[in-house]
């Protein structure tokens, strides 16, 4: 017979292990890492491409035209046929493709607006899948309700986002039924209150498999007259915006969507000020946008940049994220680097995230933003 002490001492044990373990303790989990590929006009360069340390590629982006899912460019089927090899050669792969985006946006409140007319979105969709042989889709519709890029928009949106998002989901399910194939449905977020305002996050997240959450352009320079950072993980208290990765992924968890189908998505690239005002090196200082800021590619930053010409780096501890300050040249550029990515890699295993996503493959060539994103997360993925 057991001693009483030794009846504790088991029913301890066993309490222990349904404890979830101290912050300090938890290991990396593998997680998902999605990379986006945008080629444009061109024929991807797809060699390039580290698959073994992605589980997911959202290629960017199909058109929707006339109300269905349509190829935006004359390189798209070449593309695709190249995606699909290199699923081939990793077979943990998975490729998407994303629909819609800051420019193709237009026609998703006409295309989600009746039984019919999402009826015709859906059978597009489906059609474009099978075409091209995908694993699913990435819906990045900017925005429901809002008027993004001078798009048309209804106060409806919010509900027939919902209800297009459930056809989606339906119609993904019919073809995975007739093909023996499970198929993903993904949605790319605006990181920002209005966004959660203007769409019905609980109710959407019951038809997805996750949401790439784009936590950056935070500030961009054509339209923010102050310098900081545009994708910084923890609020900074000079910052007016209180905006930040944390900020959205809270925001989206009190919306409704489960920790783990959230992705943390992190730029390749950087955002800048000139004539930026030198105290605190211009961050949070004003400033105008920098002339030649669409070069600013990660690649372009660390080979060129980043102590180098009299630009220096500086790490911002509160908000976790490096900045580049150039006090000769007066020139403030927001960006991320291994150190921050790491970091923001190990806020999600912390939070129990989904994984990560980036915009986008062509701005770091070298890898080095993904390889310190897969050296955290590890390999692989829990997702289908």
């Amino acid at each position: 017979m057991l001693s009483r002490s030794m009846v504790l001492a088991v029913i301890a044990g066993i309490a222990s292990l349904g404890a979830p373990p101290s912050p300090a303790l938890v290991q990396p989990a593998r997680r998902l890492i999605v990379g986006y590929l945008f080629a444009g006009n061109a024929v991807a360069e797809i060699s390039d491409v580290d698959a073994a340390r992605l589980t997911h590629i959202n290629y960017a982006f199909a058109n929707l035209r006339d109300g269905e899912v349509v190829e935006g460019f004359a390189s798209d089927g070449e593309n695709f046929r190249r995606l699909r090899e290199l699923r081939q050669r990793h077979p943990q792969l998975r490729v998407l493709v994303a629909v819609g985006g800051w420019t193709w946006s237009g026609g998703f409140s006409d295309a989600a607006l009746t039984v019919a007319s999402r009826d015709r979105l859906v059978r597009s969709a489906v059609a474009f899948v099978q075409r091209h042989d995908l694993d699913g889709l990435d819906i990045d519709w900017e925005y429901p309700g809002l008027p993004g890029n001078g798009n048309t928009n209804r106060p409806e949106d919010k509900a027939n986002f919902t209800a297009m998002m459930a056809a989606l989901r339906a119609g993904l399910d019919d073809l995975g039924r007739r093909t023996g194939r499970t198929y993903l449905l993904t949605f790319a977020a605006g990181a920002f209150p209005r966004f959660i305002e203007h769409t019905e996050l609980a109710q959407v997240a019951a038809s997805i498999d996750w949401v790439n959450l784009m936590t950056y352009d935070f500030r961009v320079a054509a339209v923010d007259p102050i310098a900081g950072h545009h994708a910084n993980l923890f609020d900074h208290p000079d910052d007016d915006k209180h905006r930040s990765g944390d900020a959205a992924v809270r925001e989206f968890l009190a919306a409704g969507v489960p920790a783990a189908k959230l992705v943390l998505g992190v730029p390749f690239y950087g955002r800048g000020w000139m004539d930026v005002r030198a105290e605190r090196n211009g961050l949070y200082q004003p400033g105008v946008p920098l002339t030649d800021a669409k070069g600013l590619t990660y690649a372009r930053l660390a080979a060129d940049l980043v102590g180098r010409d009299g630009y220096e780096r500086h790490w911002d501890s509160t908000a976790q994220q490096p900045y580049l300050w150039n006090a000769s040249r007066r020139i403030f550029i927001a960006y991320d680097d291994p150190e921050s990515v790491r970091r923001k890699a190990q806020y999600v295993v912390e939070r129990g995230l989904a994984g990560v996503m980036y915009w986008q493959h062509g701005s770091d060539r070298t890898g080095t933003l993904l390889q310190a994103l897969h050296e955290y997360l590890q390999q692989g993925s829990t997702h289908r």
